[in-house]
């Protein structure tokens, strides 16, 4: 294990084809169950999403020069948006604000490369950005215990019915404890491939339990042609414009917390270098990439981040066949069938550990800096963006459009931490 902490470097390859097989294939399972709900929820194309993330994933990887090992997936921020502009103006609006959406990343981009980047550390100090990382963690964390049948009230309505059913928990925790007993126990290369042997052995349990009827699986034929929707195909409608472009700077907000994670994890710093032009612009192109084929706007993963969390594996080889391989599940039917069948009480075993890493990372922030929890100016910043974060505090200012979370308790953050350095200046406190 090098300095940095990594098994496998950022750009470095695995040692065999064999290992960089599975590496990869462990970041397809982590971020497919996300990937095709997106698509599910907004009526779009699931095997176009899967292509799209893949394409979006490799020109975010040329764009950025193979530094950042990031995987792009299907964003939820645009759930809304979509949904309003396919139903008053046709889905054409909605891929035309999509691609709006990639343009105003591209001119932010733009503008970062000509003003620089050292204004990232005043408005994001370490007091910052570790309270956005635990809240991207934990914010998820309803989404694990959900689909892990742990949530039978109204916290998460959407996996509420998988608490009816007693496998389901028992399912979730099996997945759990082999994915952390071979991480902890194990050696070698088993000890990176933790949610490639949990989510097997959890499907497995899964089959003999009767949740997952293996016969399904292989219905139907070898290959499917994805329901590409080209952008040509649709006259130029810019109805919707204005229910995309105000999102487009609160998931920039994501980005750039998204992206604070991985470096902390990686311990490099990203937003330098490559820096955040270029990944702001990788992600930019991604998106505007995927909806000119029909697929949703695109946004780095967390459950992918926590991969490279757990396995110490930050290989750009690694998510970059992964993106290979997710172009490949738009093609092929049985492998996308059976990835598809994986029960929800599988990944969310493995998402309590994914999401728990991510937050643990925020933490580490704190620490490494050595902020100091003694101070009270330093208390109220923290534990005002932990409560905005986690109690889901929300303004909402159009129906396609609202702040809320992570962003908005990075906007707070930054706000209350700039409001008391000017007060500090203005009233020193004498010794």
């Amino acid at each position: 294990m090098d300095k940095k902490g990594l098994v496998i470097d950022v750009q470095e390859r695995p040692k065999s084809i064999g290992q960089w097989i599975v590496l990869s294939l462990q970041h397809v399972f982590a971020m497919f169950g996300a990937t095709v709900l997106v698509p599910i929820l907004t009526g779009l194309p699931v095997s176009v999403a899967l292509i799209a993330s893949g394409i979006g994933t490799l020109s975010y990887i040329a764009v950025t020069k193979a530094k950042v090992p990031v995987y792009l997936g299907s964003s939820f921020a645009y759930i809304m948006a979509i949904s309003l502009a396919t139903s008053q103006f046709g889905v054409g609006a909605a891929y035309y604000g999509l691609v709006l959406v990639g343009i105003i990343y591209i001119i932010v981009a733009i503008i970062i490369s000509f003003v620089g980047k050292n204004w990232l550390d005043k408005l994001l100090p370490p007091v910052v950005i570790g309270p956005m990382i635990m809240i991207i963690g934990l914010g998820l964390a309803p989404v694990a215990v959900g689909q892990a049948g742990l949530s039978p009230g109204s916290a998460n309505d959407f996996f509420a019915f998988l608490a009816t059913d007693w496998r389901n928990p028992l399912i979730a925790a099996f997945t759990f404890l082999v994915t952390i007993f071979i991480n902890l126990f194990f050696k070698g290369f088993l000890k990176i491939i933790p949610f490639i042997i949990g989510i097997v052995a959890g499907y497995i349990l899964s089959v003999i339990l009767g949740v997952v009827d293996i016969t399904s699986v292989f219905s139907g034929g070898l290959f499917a042609w994805p329901e590409f929707n080209f952008m040509w195909s649709y006259a130029p409608n810019f109805s919707a414009l204005l229910l995309f472009a105000p999102i487009a700077f609160v998931t920039i907000a994501e980005h750039i917390g998204d992206h604070t994670v991985l470096g902390e994890i990686c311990e490099k710093d990203f937003l330098k270098d490559p820096g955040l032009d270029k990944t702001l612009m990788g992600d930019g192109i991604a998106t505007a990439l995927s909806a000119f084929i029909g697929g949703p706007a695109n946004t780095t993963y967390g459950e992918n981040t926590g991969v490279v969390a757990m396995t110490k594996v930050g290989s750009v080889y690694v998510t970059g066949l992964a993106a290979v391989f997710a172009i490949v599940l738009g093609f092929i039917l049985p492998i996308n069938q059976f990835i598809s069948s994986i029960p929800a009480p599988v990944m969310g075993g493995i998402s309590m550990v994914l999401f728990g890493l991510i937050a643990v990372n925020g933490l580490r922030v704190l620490v490494k800096n050595k902020v100091d929890v003694n101070q009270m100016r330093n208390l109220v910043i923290i534990a005002t963006m932990m409560v905005v974060g986690l109690g889901q505090a929300e303004i909402v200012i159009s129906p396609a459009l609202s702040i809320s979370g992570m962003a908005f308790a990075a906007v707070v953050g930054i706000i209350l931490n700039q409001v008391i350095n000017l007060f500090e200046k203005l009233f020193p406190v004498k010794e």
